[in-house]
């Protein structure tokens, strides 16, 4: 299948990847995850991410040593 360009035709291949006796709740999980990722892609694009690197560095001010 190609890739898909709209939001329907996403969601439209994630129905035909998922087993048939998906529930309702599944469906909703997955749309969860996958409008999680976009955003994620997103905030990359415009720089607004960090490098492992950088979140270790930001998270060890936080944790315990």
């Amino acid at each position: 299948m190609s890739v898909p360009v709209t939001a329907k035709q996403e969601v439209a291949q994630l129905l035909t990847q998922l087993p048939d006796d998906a529930t309702l709740e599944d469906i909703q999980y997955h749309l969860y995850v996958l409008e999680k990722i976009q955003r994620g892609r997103v905030d990359m694009a415009a720089g607004r991410s960090y490098t492992s690197e950088q979140a270790r560095e930001r998270l060890a001010r936080w944790l315990p040593h």
